[in-house]
C-alpha cells in the first residue's frame, strides 16, 4: 500500500548512491598516483649538472652515473611508472562498449555492482601483487582493474535514462558526477595521510573495504528502473514515468542503430570535446602529485592535501553551476547553447590555469592556487558534457556514454607514458612542454564542440 512505502524519494536514494559509485571507483582508480610517488625509489647520481630553473632543494638534474636511492622499495623509471599508470586506462577502454551494452541489455544495478566488486578486489590486492609481481605483475593487475570500471559511466547513464525526470537532469548529473571529484579529493588527501602514518599499502586496504561497504549497499538499495523498486511511492513512480515516457524498457528497444550513430556528427563532436576533456584532466590526476614532489618539493602529506584541493573546488563548481544550467534552461535559453557554453567554461577555465601554473615557477602559493582555480572550472563539464549523451539519445544513453567515455579514456593510455617519456628529469622545463600540450589539446577540442555540438533529441532514438 501507499502508506507502508517509504516517503525518501527514491531517485535521491539513486543520486546519492551513484555519487558513491564514483566516488569509490575515483579513489580506487588514482590513489595510485599518489601512492607511486613513495612505491618508488629516488634517483640521484654521482656525476650532475646544475638546472638553473630548478626551485629550491633540489638544484641537480641526473645524468649518467652510479645510481643512489632514497625511500621507496621499487626501482622503476618514469617510463615504467608511466606505463603502470596508463594500463587501467587498456582495460578502461576494451571495457567501454560492452559494458554499455551489458547495462542496457541486463540494467544499470547489476552491470555497475560487478563491475565495482571487480575494481575493489583489485584494490585489495594490490600490495600483495606489487611486491610478487613487480611492475608486470601491477601493470597487470592494473588493466584487470580498469575493465572492471568500464562500465561505471555507461551504467550511470543508463540508470539515470531511467531514474532522472528531464527537467533535474542537470542537478542530478551534478550530483552524480561530482562523485567523482569527491572521490578524487579523498583518493589525494586521505592517501597522503595514511601513506604517512601506516605506509604506501594502508592506502590500497582502507579503500578496499570502503569498496566493500559500498557494494553491499547498492546490492539492496537499488534497482535498475523505478518499477521494480518495493519501497517507491505510487505518486513518484507516476512522475518519473510521466517525465521519462521516451525511454523504453531494454527489452522493448529495437536492434540498435549502429549506422546512424556513427555517423552522428553532434555524438561525434562530443567524443571529440571528451577527448579534451580526458587529456586536461587524467594529466593533472595521474600526474599532478609527481609535479608537486619532484618539481615543487613538497612533503607526502602537503602533496596529498594540495593534488586533492582543485577536486574538492570543481566539486563546488559542478554543483553550482548544475543550479545555474537548471536555471538558463527553465528560461527558455537553448539546452544546445547552454551545453556550448559550459563545455567552453570547463575547457578554457582549466587551460588557462595549467598555463598560469606552469609559468608561476616555484612559487608554491601561485602554482597551487593557479591549478586550483584552473581545474575547478572544470567542474562545468559535470551539467553539460556529462548528460550531452542523454540530451542525444535517451534509449541508446549507455551505448552513446561508452563510445564517449571509451575513445577519450584513450587519452588516459597516452598521457601518463608521454609524460614518463617527456620528463626523464622532472625539471620545470620538460613539465612546462607537458601542460604547454594539455593546454593546446583542451582548446583545440573544443572549438570542434561548438561546432558539432548538439542537444537536441537525434531522430535515431526512436527508429
Amino acid at each position: 500500500s501507499e502508506t507502508s512505502r517509504c516517503r525518501i524519494k527514491q531517485r535521491y536514494v539513486v543520486g546519492f548512491m551513484g555519487f558513491f559509485a564514483l566516488a569509490n571507483g575515483y579513489i580506487q582508480r588514482f590513489c595510485l598516483s599518489l601512492a607511486i610517488t613513495e612505491m618508488v625509489a629516488t634517483h640521484r647520481l654521482h656525476h650532475t649538472k646544475i638546472d638553473p630553473n630548478a626551485c629550491p632543494l633540489d638544484t641537480v638534474i641526473t645524468t649518467n652515473g652510479t645510481i643512489h636511492k632514497s625511500s621507496g622499495e621499487f626501482v622503476w623509471d618514469e617510463s615504467t611508472q608511466g606505463l603502470i599508470l596508463s594500463a587501467f586506462f587498456w582495460g578502461y577502454v576494451v571495457m567501454q562498449l560492452p559494458g554499455g551494452l551489458l547495462a542496457e541489455k541486463y540494467g544499470g544495478k547489476y552491470t555497475l555492482l560487478f563491475g565495482i566488486l571487480t575494481s575493489t578486489i583489485c584494490t585489495l590486492a594490490t600490495p600483495v601483487i606489487a611486491r610478487a609481481g613487480g611492475a608486470i605483475g601491477l601493470i597487470i593487475l592494473r588493466f584487470i582493474l580498469g575493465l572492471g570500471q568500464g562500465p561505471l559511466y555507461p551504467s550511470l547513464n543508463v540508470l539515470m535514462a531511467h531514474w532522472s525526470p528531464p527537467a533535474e537532469r542537470g542537478r542530478m548529473g551534478s550530483l552524480i558526477f561530482a562523485g567523482a571529484m569527491i572521490g578524487n579529493v579523498i583518493s589525494m588527501a586521505l592517501s597522503g595521510y595514511l601513506i604517512f602514518h601506516g605506509g604506501w599499502t594502508t592506502v590500497f586496504y582502507v579503500f578496499g573495504v570502503l569498496g566493500l561497504c559500498w557494494v553491499t549497499l547498492w546490492y539492496f538499495l537499488i534497482t535498475s528502473d523505478p518499477t521494480e523498486h518495493p519501497f517507491i511511492s505510487e505518486k513518484e513512480l507516476k512522475y518519473i514515468k510521466d517525465a521519462t515516457g521516451a525511454t523504453k524498457n531494454k527489452d522493448e528497444l529495437p536492434p540498435t542503430p549502429w549506422r546512424d550513430i556513427l555517423t552522428s556528427v553532434p555524438l561525434w563532436g562530443l567524443i571529440i570535446a571528451q577527448i579534451g576533456h580526458d587529456w586536461g584532466l587524467f594529466t593533472i590526476i595521474t600526474d599532478l602529485p609527481k609535479y608537486m614532489k619532484s618539481v615543487m618539493h613538497f612533503s607526502i602529506t602537503q602533496n596529498g592535501l594540495l593534488s586533492a584541493a582543485p577536486y574538492l573546488v570543481m566539486w563546488i563548481f559542478a554543483i553550482i553551476f548544475g543550479w545555474v544550467v537548471d536555471w538558463m534552461v527553465a528560461k527558455q535559453i537553448s539546452i544546445t547553447t547552454v551545453r556550448k557554453l559550459f563545455i567552453s567554461v570547463a575547457s578554457v577555465g582549466p587551460a588557462i590555469g595549467i598555463l598560469a601554473a606552469s609559468y608561476s615557477g616555484c612559487d608554491k602559493v601561485m602554482v597551487a592556487s593557479f591549478f586550483t582555480l584552473g581545474m575547478g572550472l572544470m567542474g562545468a563539464f559535470v551539467p553539460s558534457l556529462k548528460v550531452n549523451a542523454l540530451d542525444l539519445s535517451p534509449n541508446y544513453a549507455g551505448t552513446l556514454m561508452a563510445l564517449v567515455a571509451g575513445i577519450g579514456a584513450i587519452s588516459g593510455i597516452i598521457t601518463p607514458y608521454l609524460v614518463g617519456l617527456l620528463t626523464p628529469n622532472s625539471t620545470l622545463l620538460e613539465w612546462r612542454l607537458v601542460f604547454w600540450i594539455a593546454v593546446l589539446v583542451l582548446c583545440a577540442t573544443n572549438i570542434v564542440y561548438v561546432i558539432m555540438g548538439s542537444a537536441e533529441v537525434q531522430p535515431w532514438n526512436d527508429p
